[in-house]
């Protein structure tokens, strides 16, 4: 049962929640996101300060995305068990704690104790995105729910220039300090406008993580989509992990510059709200099997953009594969969306579990395949990504259309 506080009327009942509320909702799964990503370019800076040695010094934001996979698995599925408002506001206190504790970290076992607390607790940001499901009519669902990921998409692509400005400016203690309070306004806005929602009960804890496996098998669009995004986002991770390197041997940015680069990138997400609205008016499909070309093409073109030193280009190559991994999340995420209500949290959990692997894989591949073969490497081994999402798309298809 949905109960919602204050009470709305028939009419706002039809129309879904009101754009202030989902506003709020977008920008709280923005800023849990963009927890994952502050330490990313303010390694060289933390390391040596809590006594991390050099060869260690990628560890401080591992830690962080390991705490994210083991929150989207164990934490996203309580959606189905826990009151949803909550479980967010929950998720988003311990998200300050964390924050507080690796700001004041003094050496390495309490930084990475706080990380880990970081990564786990900011998994609350997908316990809100079928959280709007719930709330949106079917026939704006996939908007709404695009505007939470293109919340999201500019959560990521805003926490490293974000923490770079903050940090040139008051120290890296002063990012983790900033996030925290901005996590206890937002917690404040939500526990004023969020709705309750209660899951049906029935099941403990450990029914709904047997439950899972089951899901899986018996939910095939599930299986699929989560291949296609899996792939996509490992694309867009191995980007985003070689196009640094890159920019500064290519093209000789400082990293400010780069971190202008990753603003410019940010508009991708301006693509989430038009893939919803595609998604409502019946053509999925078609937008799907264009995010997965227009991905691979611009990967491929990206090679010429950068032997040509063409700047602008490599810009607005770089908008269209972000747009392109946005697009495919926000329609995967409309279908996927379409199972019983009962059984939401744990659908997305397990969607976003295999989608963050295929990011963390890809995040590996960028540094192995510049590594290896400059960005030439890594713009084919992205267009290959594409040839690879492209096959499968096709065998779905191919497989839906028999008798």
């Amino acid at each position: 049962m949905l109960e919602r506080t204050p009470p709305v009327s028939a009419q706002e009942t039809e129309q879904g929640p009101s754009p202030a509320l989902v506003t709020t909702l977008a920008v709280a799964a923005g800023a849990l996101v963009a927890n994952l990503y502050y330490a990313q370019p303010l390694v060289a800076s933390i390391a040596p300060e809590i006594g991390v040695g050099p060869d260690l010094a990628g560890s401080l934001v591992s830690v962080t995305q390991i705490g994210y996979g083991l929150g989207l698995f164990l934490l996203v599925s309580l959606a189905d068990l826990v009151e949803n408002r909550t479980l967010v506001l929950t998720t988003l206190a311990f998200t300050a704690l964390g924050l507080v504790g690796a700001a004041t970290a003094g050496s390495a076992a309490p930084f990475f104790a706080a990380s880990l607390l970081i990564g786990i607790a900011s998994s609350g940001a997908q316990v809100l995105v079928p959280f709007v499901a719930h709330l949106a009519p079917e026939k704006r669902r996939g908007r709404l729910i695009g505007n939470v990921m293109a919340a999201v998409l500019t959560g990521i692509m805003l926490a490293r220039p974000a923490s770079l400005f903050i940090a040139a400016n008051f120290g890296w203690r002063a990012v983790f300090f900033a996030s925290a309070a901005l996590m206890v306004v937002i917690g404040v806005l939500l526990a004023k406008m969020m709705p309750r929602y209660t899951p049906r009960g029935g099941m403990h804890y450990g029914r709904i993580l047997a439950s899972m496996p089951k899901l899986l098998r018996d939910i095939p669009v599930l299986r699929w989509r989560a291949a296609y995004q899996a792939l996509l986002f490992g694309a867009f991770n191995m980007f985003w992990t070689a196009a640094p390197l890159m920019l500064a041997e290519r093209f000789g940015m400082s990293r400010e510059g780069i971190a202008l680069f990753a603003l410019a990138g940010a508009g991708g997400a301006l693509a989430a709200p038009l893939a919803g609205r595609l998604a409502d008016h019946g053509l999925a499909q078609a937008a799907t099997a264009g995010a997965i070309l227009a991905m691979g093409l611009s990967f491929w073109a990206s090679e010429w953009a950068v032997v040509a030193l063409a700047l602008i280009a490599l810009v607005v190559l770089t908008l269209i594969i972000d747009a392109a991994v946005q697009t495919n999340q926000v329609i995967s995420q409309r279908i996927i969306f379409s199972v019983p209500a009962e059984i939401r949290g744990r659908v997305n959990a397990l969607y976003m579990t295999f989608t963050f692997a295929g990011g963390a894989a890809g995040s590996v591949l960028g540094t192995v395949t510049y590594h290896a073969g400059g960005w030439t490497m890594t713009a084919l081994a992205g267009a290959g990504i594409g040839l690879i999402a492209l096959a499968l798309f096709a065998l779905e298809r191919w497989g839906a259309a028999k008798p």
